[in-house]
């Protein structure tokens, strides 16, 4: 049987996940912001947006640094996700 404090400490760890939740999402728009940035001076410069050697760095970095638990696989899917969702809409060499 369950007990209210197992109930409350529940609660607790939700607050919890609420709050780093909130920050995942503030760090993305931040990541996502100083990407539009570079994308700015990349157009400006005439260089290409899409940098697939790049990216393959950044996956291949946040990797291995992570200590888990979550699995690499994990981490290389959010990234390569995180990286999909950073090119600008209008990068026709995305693909």
């Amino acid at each position: 049987m369950d007990s209210p404090d197992d109930r409350e400490e529940i609660e607790e760890w939700r607050r919890r996940i609420d709050e780093v939740d909130r920050r995942i999402v503030e760090m993305l728009n931040e990541r996502s912001r100083l990407a539009l940035a570079i994308g700015t001076v990349k157009r400006r410069l005439g260089i290409a947006l899409y940098d697939p050697a790049r990216e393959a760095a950044i996956v291949r970095r946040v990797v291995e640094t992570n200590q888990g638990p979550l699995r690499d696989d994990a981490v290389r899917g959010l990234f390569e996700r995180i990286l999909d969702e950073s090119r600008p809409d209008d990068d026709v060499e995305k693909e």
